[in-house]
C-alpha cells in the first residue's frame, strides 16, 4: 500500500516537473495522456484559454464493447487512432505531447505511436 502511494507521488512529481516548460495552445494543442490500471485516456487541450478540445477513452461506449480491457496495449492504440481522427476534424495536425509523468514505455509509447500513424505530428 505504501509502495503505490510513493509510486503515485513520483509520477506527479515529475508531471508538474515536466508542464513547467510544456504548454498547448490554439494551433498546437497539448495531447495529455492519463492512465490509470483499467482504463486510458488523451485529450487535446489549449492552455491559453483553459479550454479541451477533444478527448477519447477507454471508457467510452462504442470502445468499451470492442476492448475486452481498457488497461492494455490494444486499448492504447485504439484511443491513439480515435484522438487523431477527432484531432482531423478539428483541423489540428500538429500537437505537444504530455505523457503525464508517465514514462514514455508501454501503453504511452502505443498510443503516441498510434496518433503518429494516423495523422498527427509531435
Amino acid at each position: 500500500m505504501i509502495k503505490k502511494k510513493i509510486k503515485k507521488f513520483d509520477t506527479q512529481k515529475r508531471h508538474r516537473k515536466i508542464r513547467v516548460n510544456l504548454s498547448g495552445t490554439s494551433e498546437r494543442p497539448r495531447l495529455a495522456v492519463f492512465r490509470s490500471n483499467k482504463h486510458i485516456y488523451a485529450q487535446l487541450i489549449d492552455d491559453t484559454q483553459g479550454k479541451t478540445l477533444a478527448s477519447a477513452g477507454s471508457v467510452e461506449g462504442s470502445l468499451k464493447e470492442q476492448l475486452s480491457h481498457g488497461g492494455n496495449i490494444k486499448a492504447s492504440k485504439e484511443i491513439g487512432k480515435l484522438i487523431a481522427e477527432r484531432a482531423k476534424e478539428k483541423g489540428i495536425k500538429k500537437v505537444v505531447f504530455d505523457r503525464g509523468g508517465n514514462l514514455y514505455h508501454g501503453r504511452v509509447a502505443e498510443l503516441a505511436d498510434a496518433a503518429r500513424e494516423n495523422g498527427l505530428e509531435f
